[in-house]
């Protein structure tokens, strides 16, 4: 199989890596730059997972090829964090109980995080809408719909 060069930007940092033709971004990210907390899910898109931030926009990142993203910038949820300090939405999924197992938490972070940069101060209707994509098995989605309400007004009111 041939392999391409990839020159992006992955959480602020530079990225040149040779890359196989077919290899998913979901899995540059796991395996070629030990990036972990993107998950595969389903692999179909459906339960969203894989969401990452491509050039700010959220995508599914096990139905983009690793060589999509050349020249473009890719966040992750370790990208959310400044250094130590961890985001506000970061800090209200932990607060707030958005959390159970875990395994969807990165990809609602992503498609939250998403949502707040279009739309800072979301209804609950808006933030179930901006959800449409991530499935949790665990949570009911009320304690993910009021961390991120949390995080809104945390990023809003600098508190």
């Amino acid at each position: 199989m041939s392999t391409h060069r990839v020159n992006c930007t992955v959480n602020g940092e530079p990225c040149s890596l040779d890359v196989p033709a077919g290899r998913l971004l979901a899995d540059f990210l796991r395996d070629d730059l030990h990036l972990t907390g993107t998950k595969r899910g389903c692999e179909t898109a459906i339960c969203g997972a894989c969401s990452v931030l491509l050039d700010g926009e959220v995508v599914k990142s096990c139905l983009m090829l690793a060589v999509q993203v050349n020249g473009r910038a890719v966040t992750t949820v370790e990208g959310l964090a400044q250094g130590d300090a961890l985001h506000p939405l970061q800090k209200s999924f932990m607060e707030c109980g958005g959390l159970q197992c875990g395994y969807c938490t990165p990809g609602m972070m992503m498609a939250s995080a998403d949502l707040l940069a279009h739309n800072p101060n979301p209804t609950v209707h808006e933030i179930q809408r901006g959800l449409a994509g991530n499935l949790c098995r665990c949570t009911g989605y009320t304690q993910i719909v009021e961390s991120i309400q949390h995080a809104a007004a945390e990023m809003n009111h600098g508190n």
